[in-house]
């Protein structure tokens, strides 16, 4: 009896140090510009070759600017790193998707759609989201830059086996309520360090009934809990997802493939190290109101009063209640904000502008908002074009940006202003992690569009 956690690893094992770490070989290896640098510089140093290059493909998203991509980056630290990037990737003969490659974006938005990405595989990238793959029944998780060396060198990485944990998201969402909703309700119960040490497994009724784009923006956030990654056992909803995209197997390839997807789910009576059940029909629209994922409640709740809040939480809580500015037991319906971010490789996909560019269709965004769409890849951008919700958004009084991390994290221009409210459908809403002395309320792409209608935080 194995779980499909153990299925994946176990085919994937080359040796295993006696009271050690496991030496695991790894299928797809991703970079981008930010934690790649000094892994090159290693292999340079020791006169290594890249060993595998055609299972390593490299693109550009975390410093690249959201307009002007067809003119030279003008932060001087970006524009270094991009170009050390393709350097790196033409000395070492690997694939590179560098600025107006049709192929370029997000690093856990291209591997998908360029069906990179399958299930049964292992897959790492220096990112801590990389979670994401695992939407796909793949065991994908996050390095370091020590670690990125060793893949590129070797193929293989030293990994100390997880604890596995399922979690079933039971009965039929409400409306309006979308994964990111899931998993900002999954956080807040769990809290950030509830998955610590554990690969988790979705599943349930809820989980089986999200789309492919649905899965990946729950798998995304996974690691906002703590845990190492997290995945969904594949079924008809991948295959039909995979099916026919450039590098996912093609002919007799596509059936043995099949013949081997087929098989990769938990055992019945297999046994997780730790099991949680949620009930969705609990779940609301969330918004956060602190400066960790875990600090989220629905839309129209209250923010905790310190008496809800254990001993050892009361400073951390108290701080970042003063760093964003609210006070316990406020409620933030109403509250006026500054900034809406639709994109992310937790957002940036094109269901997450279907739903936007559906709920912003014949209204007119607040004049207090300044607001970046920004597509997680040229593809996703080339659909929203093919379908017309460029023109809706722009109707709307919306830009559309180009591909790119952007307020994601402040490593681009895209940074929100100190004290400056935005409502953003990334991951993170660490202190700064938009801008310096930004503050960031994570929510969906509903939520984030009702606030952009609205300029205040408004239920979708």
């Amino acid at each position: 009896m194995k779980t499909l956690f153990d299925k994946i690893w176990d085919a994937h094992v080359v040796t295993t140090v006696q009271d050690g770490p496991t030496q695991l070989y790894i299928d797809r290896h991703l970079c981008h510009e930010v934690t790649s640098p000094q892994a090159f510089a290693g292999l340079r140093a020791r006169g290594l070759k890249v060993f595998r290059p055609a299972q390593t493909t490299l693109t550009a998203d975390h410093n690249i600017p959201t307009m002007g991509q067809d003119r030279p980056i003008r932060d001087q630290v970006s524009r270094f790193q991009v170009d050390t990037l393709a350097k790196n990737a033409e000395e070492f003969g690997l694939t590179y998707y560098g600025l107006n490659n049709p192929k370029n974006g997000i690093v856990h938005v291209i591997g998908p759609e360029n069906g990179y990405t399958q299930p049964g595989m292992t897959i790492v990238c220096g990112d801590s989201h990389t979670s994401t793959h695992g939407a796909f029944g793949a065991i994908a998780f996050g390095i370091g830059t020590s670690e990125v060396e060793m893949v590129l060198a070797s193929q293989c990485i030293l990994q100390t086996r997880p604890k596995t944990m399922r979690i079933n998201f039971e009965g039929t969402l409400n409306d309006r309520v979308s994964a990111k909703d899931m998993a900002l309700y999954m956080i807040s119960q769990l809290t950030t360090g509830g998955a610590t040490g554990y690969f988790v497994e979705y599943a349930g009724e809820a989980v089986r009934n999200l789309t492919m784009e649905e899965r990946m923006t729950l798998c995304n956030l996974s690691i906002e809990m703590g845990a190492r990654g997290g995945l969904v056992a594949p079924d008809e909803t991948t295959f039909h997802y995979l099916r026919g995209r450039e590098f996912a197997p093609q002919g007799e390839k596509w059936e043995e493939a099949m013949a081997y997807w087929n098989t990769l789910k938990t055992d019945e009576g297999a046994l997780f190290d730790k099991e949680v059940t949620f009930d969705v029909s609990r779940i609301k629209p969330m918004i956060t109101y602190g400066t960790n994922p875990g600090m989220g409640m629905p839309i129209d709740g209250t923010i905790p009063t310190l008496d809800e809040i254990d001993e050892a939480g009361k400073i951390s809580f108290e701080k970042s209640l003063k760093y964003m500015g609210f006070e316990p037991g406020e409620k933030l319906e109403g509250k006026q904000i500054d900034y809406v971010f639709l994109g992310s490789c937790t957002n940036g996909r094109i269901e997450d502008f279907r739903l936007f560019a559906d709920y912003v269709k014949g209204k007119k965004k607040a004049d207090n908002v300044t607001a970046w769409l920004v597509p997680g890849s040229w593809k996703v951008r080339k659909q929203i074009e093919e379908e017309g919700l460029d023109k809706i958004l722009n109707e709307a009084g919306f830009e559309l940006r180009q591909p790119g991390c952007s307020a994601c994290l402040a490593m681009n221009d895209d940074k929100v202003p100190a004290g400056k409210y935005a409502v953003s459908t990334s991951n993170r809403n660490f202190e700064g992690r938009q801008g310096p002395g930004a503050r960031t309320i994570l929510a969906g792409p509903l939520v984030a569009a009702a606030a952009a209608i609205h300029g205040k935080i408004t239920k979708p």
